[in-house]
Order: structure tokens, then sequence, then C-alpha cells
């Protein structure tokens, strides 16, 4: 396999080549007249854009922007080139998600020919550079917008479980799925989008561990659903909107400082996620101890929304 692998990660750079150079060659000049502009404006002066906000893309921004120095009219340039990084990351990631699917229906064994190899590296080019140079994803891609930099959190999410795919059942092949939650976690900084890949991780994940039957088909739907559902409701909303009762629970009901009631809520939080990860290692637990430093890691990624 080490043929392969070489040639999989030289063709993926060279399609990423091509990518950045095609979005870097034809970047807007300026800021689009659309969202774009008031993006670029916030991202500039670190300011509040409109709600819910995309504090990591906002970072990112300001430190690419951190590059125009005194020049203002390079400030949206800079921006702009962001997106294009962000677009041929994308496009990078989709070359070895189709060359991995690709290399399960041609190759059956550990033997592989050349014409093997050239026809999975042919199918990973043409689809990544259809996709490169479609019509809606290149727009995006040359404009100071998040869509960009959403469409690289969801391509290399779902290359990340591919990655799992591969160790399954090695020791530490959970460090992937952490991987996940956590890129997860920061895309919620850009934008909801990456969370539409729950279910087809979730089929992936089942697809490896369990033979395949109605039942669990039906099951594991119900069950992506409930997580998609943990993290929007649970995660996003609930985790900030139990933030602000205690807050004022704290301050108006008790008299006490401000902040006083989130530090609490927070000290809570990490004082029961540490009780649980002990317990769930003293319990040998390793399902619900990974379930619990997956959550840990959403809500570090997801803490890029403090700053707001």
């Amino acid at each position: 396999m080490k043929p392969y692998q070489k040639i999989n990660n030289i063709t993926g750079w060279i399609i990423f080549a091509i990518a950045a150079f095609t979005y870097l060659s034809t970047i807007e000049q300026t800021g689009s007249f659309w969202d774009c502009g008031e993006f670029i404006a916030t991202a500039n002066k670190f300011e509040v854009g409109h709600p819910p906000g995309a504090p990591l893309f906002m970072i990112l921004a300001r430190v690419f922007i951190l590059f125009a120095g005194d020049n203002l009219q390079m400030i949206p340039v800079m921006v702009n080139i962001l997106s294009a990084l962000m677009s041929a990351f994308t496009i990078l990631f989709l070359f070895w998600t189709i060359t991995h699917l690709a290399r399960k229906l041609v190759i059956k064994s550990e033997e592989i020919s050349m014409e093997q190899i050239a026809a999975v590296m042919g199918a990973g080019a043409m689809g990544a550079l259809c996709y490169t140079f479609s019509d809606s994803f290149w727009f995006s891609a040359v404009e100071g917008e998040v869509y960009a930099s959403s469409s690289f959190f969801t391509a290399i999410v779902f290359w990340a479980i591919l990655k799992w795919e591969n160790v399954a059942y090695e020791k530490h092949s959970a460090k992937w799925l952490i991987l996940i939650a956590y890129l997860m976690g920061l895309s919620i900084g850009v934008h909801l989008l990456n969370l539409l890949t729950i279910p087809a991780i979730a089929f992936v994940y089942y697809f490896r561990k369990y033979s395949v039957s109605t039942a669990g088909i039906i099951y594991t739907s119900i069950i992506s659903l409930v997580i998609l559902g943990a993290i929007q409701f649970g995660i996003i909303t609930s985790l900030i909107t139990m933030a602000a009762k205690f807050e004022l629970l704290f301050v108006n009901s008790l008299g006490m400082p401000f902040n006083s009631g989130m530090i609490f809520y927070s000290l809570l939080i990490i004082t029961l996620v540490v009780w649980g990860l002990m317990y769930t290692k003293k319990k040998n637990k390793p399902l619900w101890n990974t379930v619990l430093l997956c959550f840990t890691f959403i809500v570090i990624g997801y803490s890029s929304f403090t700053i707001i």
C-alpha cells in the first residue's frame, strides 16, 4: 500500500495547487455586494456580525487582515484569500475522500496494480476538479463569506471519519472521533452546515462496527438525529441558556457580583465532566468515556463564541 499512499498524497496536493491557483487568480478585489462587506468590516475591527455571529471566521479573517498592513485596499483582498485557501483545502480533502471510496470499490486485495491506482486517482481528480470549477462553489471561494470556511470543515470532518474507518479496530482509534467532535465545535463558530455530516458519520460508524440490517439502519437514523438534536438544542442553545439562568440567580437573587453565576456554572460543568471521565475509566466504560470526551471537545471548539 506504500506506493498507493505516496501517489495518493502527491496527486492530492497537485489537485490542491490547481484549485488554489484558480481561486487566488480570480478572487474579488473588494467586497461583494451582500454580507461580504459586513464580514470584512467586522473582522477588521473585531466587532460582532449579524446573529448568531461567526466568531471563528472573524478570528481567522482578522489574522489574514494583519498581513495587509496599512494598505486599506488590501483588507478585503486578504479576507478573500482566506476563502480561496479554505476552498482549496476543501478540494484536497474531497479528493482524498473520493479516492478512499473509489479504492474500496476497485481494490479488493493488498496487491495493487498501477492500472488500478490510475483508475482511483483519475476518479478522485475528476470528482475534485468538477467541484473546483462548479458555479456555486467557485463563487463562494473568491469572496469574504463564511461558506468557503464552512465547506472546509465539512470536507475535513467527513475525511476524518474515513480515516477512523481505516483503523476502527486498532488501539486509540477513538482519537479520530474526538478530533471530529473538536472540528464540529470549531465549525459552529463559522456556520452550522457542518452538523449535516452527523447522519453520514453515524452510518460510516454503523457499517464499520455492525452487521447491516433493516432494524440497524432505522436505529442508526434515529440515533444520528438524536445526536444532531443534542448538539443543536442541547449544546448550542441550552448550554448558554443555563449559563444565563445561573447568572441571573447569582446576581439578581443572591446579590453576588457580575459573572459570578457564569463562573460557578463553568466550574460545575468542568467538575461534572472530569468526574464523569474518571468514573467511566474506573468502571471500564470506553464508549461513555469517548462520548464525554467528544462532548468536552465540542464545547472547547464552541467556546469561540465567548469573544462575542
